[in-house]
């Protein structure tokens, strides 16, 4: 899953969510050295990830994608999902989205010298150009996808994929609505599991 599921997905704690955030600019054992919370949300990351990819309805989403993107579809998928998450907000939180992020991203800026320094220079785009927020229109994905093609030096084609996400839409929704139901029961008993087991 993409930013903002991650984010969500650690429940009230603000530490966890920053984990959950920066997890993947954090190596191997190399989450040990922060604070518990921090620590909780970057092994919950780990889990959502490790589930995510084995997941039937996504490999059915990933494999629309696999001829025209290959090893990307999966990367692909994970923007999409997050799409109709910010879509379907309303359904998943009572919080508006736009006050949601922008709590996510004060945060942020709260605890900057917490951040990797991957994460601290991806910070003041990803709040500039209010990605968590634009994640809701098609023209947001667009935009992602378009930066996603051009750190890959245009080798993935991902900047193409909105053709997909038209033309598969209802799939494509119907499959994260179904496989989030899912992630969301696994998430908040991984939590559980992390938080008793994580010294």
């Amino acid at each position: 899953m993409n930013f903002l599921a991650h984010i969500y997905l650690s429940g009230d704690n603000e530490m966890i969510a920053i984990g959950n955030f920066i997890a993947d600019g954090v190596r191997g054992k190399q989450y040990k050295k922060f604070q518990k919370d921090i620590k909780t949300g970057i092994l919950l990351h780990r889990q959502i990830d490790t589930f995510t990819d084995a997941h039937p309805i996504v490999r059915q989403s990933t494999k629309r994608l696999h001829k025209n993107y290959s090893h990307y579809s999966g990367v692909i998928v994970d923007i999409l999902y997050d799409h109709f998450l910010a879509k379907n907000w309303k359904s998943y939180s009572d919080i508006p989205l736009d006050i949601y992020v922008n709590k996510f991203y004060d945060s942020l800026e709260t605890n900057f010298e917490l951040l990797p320094a991957r994460t601290q220079k991806l910070m003041p785009y990803m709040i500039a150009d209010n990605w968590l927020l634009n994640y809701a229109s098609i023209d947001g994905i667009q935009r992602v996808l378009n930066g996603m093609n051009r750190r890959t030096k245009n080798v993935s084609g991902m900047n193409e994929a909105t053709k997909e996400l038209v033309e598969y839409y209802n799939e494509f929704e119907s499959e994260f609505i179904q496989f989030f139901e899912e992630l969301r029961a696994f998430s908040k008993l991984k939590l559980i599991e992390i938080e008793s087991t994580n010294p």
